[in-house]
């Protein structure tokens, strides 16, 4: 196994002051809700030409986005991009799973080509893939798609010490927020969370452990489809790390670097720049909760630009989106990761802006309400 190395790229100290004040400044601009559209969008979903309610979740979610883009109907949140956002654990040392390190870079590899799932669910749903260097061990040669935003070669082992300096969370979240600023500066309208990385459901449920209160062990999945044994190394490693660190939820960037994975620092980055920007981010499983917690510690309005794409069947993403207060749109039995759920769950979040834009009321379309 490779050793993870230190800091890739510019000198962090030159840095640290931009990447302080660009957190800052994302955390500054995140808001609640537009209450005047939300009021509008309610109202209006009592007018439109069907019975009320009976839409259900599609309803609720055509509010928030009403809320979020402070206007009713809201804008179409298309077209959406995914960024599949990559990194390597130290953790995995501790036997966490039986797949090989270098799987990581050979997945990026085939994302790139076009091969993976969520290249194939994309290309159904009309969304761009976008893959997000923040933490592979190996060094990526420059290919269309890919963003190359390496904070450093793989994390170290959460249970031997740190998984990351705290300047190196930060500069992990900031890659995210500056990732998320570009794709809407490009037009993106619609931000979907993926993720890649072997070993990564560990830092996860660690995460989820950590900012929920959770005993670690039951929060903690099987991953690539782990054996017994290979669970049992998994849920020790973990316990060991929250035992050694004790992180404390209340210091989301600490929690991040003692126990996260490059990929969820930034992924909560990404989460934090789309709310800023008062676009959606559609989250996927069990990575994305797991960063999605973070997001809302750093700032608790950023769940009201969050969907919850679908639910896993890892037992921590139930939990965190418990704890964010969050219902999934789809419920598949899935565990990929890279996007895959959420980008199916594109097309409902779509679905739901155009009910508010598209659909009659009773009155325009000459249509007798329901009598008193």
């Amino acid at each position: 196994m490779s050793t993870p190395s230190g800091p890739h790229g510019p000198s962090s100290a030159g840095h640290a002051g931009v990447q302080a004040d660009l957190i800052r400044d994302t955390l500054a601009a995140i808001g609640g809700p537009d209450h005047a559209s939300l009021a509008e969008a309610r109202e209006r979903q009592e007018r439109l030409t069907k019975p009320s309610g009976s839409l259900g979740m599609l309803e609720d979610l055509s509010v928030q986005l009403a809320g979020l883009a402070g206007a009713c109907p809201p804008p179409l949140p298309a077209p959406a991009v995914i960024a599949v956002f990559a990194g390597d654990h130290g953790v995995h040392a501790q036997g966490v799973t039986p797949w090989p390190q270098e799987v990581t870079a050979q997945m990026v590899a085939n994302f790139l080509a076009g091969g993976a799932v969520v290249n194939a669910f994309a290309a159904q749903v009309g969304a761009d893939v976008r893959v997000v260097d923040v933490g592979v061990l190996a060094d990526l040669p420059a290919a269309p798609g890919l963003i190359a935003r390496k904070v450093r070669r793989g994390t170290w082992d959460m249970t031997a010490g740190p998984a990351m300096s705290r300047n190196e969370a930060e500069r992990a979240i900031a890659a995210g927020i500056q990732t998320a600023a570009d794709l809407v500066a490009e037009g993106g309208r619609c931000l979907v969370t993926g993720d890649m990385g072997i070993a990564n459901t560990t830092p996860a449920a660690a995460l989820i452990a950590a900012f929920t209160g959770a005993v670690h062990a039951e929060v903690t999945g099987r991953g690539t489809g782990i054996d017994d044994r290979a669970w049992a190394r998994k849920v020790d490693a973990i316990g060991r790390a929250l035992t050694l660190h004790r992180p404390d939820p209340a210091d989301p960037v600490g929690v991040l670097g003692a126990v996260g994975g490059l990929e969820h620092a930034a992924l909560a980055g990404f989460v934090l720049g789309s709310a800023a920007r008062r676009v959606p981010v559609v989250l996927d499983g069990v990575i994305a909760c797991s960063a999605a917690l973070a997001a809302a510690a750093l700032a608790p309005d950023a769940v009201h630009a969050m969907v919850a794409g679908h639910l896993s069947t890892e037992p921590g993403a139930r939990v965190a989106l418990d704890a964010l207060g969050l219902r999934p749109v789809l419920s598949l039995d899935m565990r990929l990761g890279e996007g895959s759920g959420a980008a199916l769950a594109v097309p409902v979040v779509q679905s739901a802006a155009r009910l508010l834009r598209d659909v009659a009321t009773f009155d325009s379309a000459g249509v007798s309400g329901a009598k008193e």
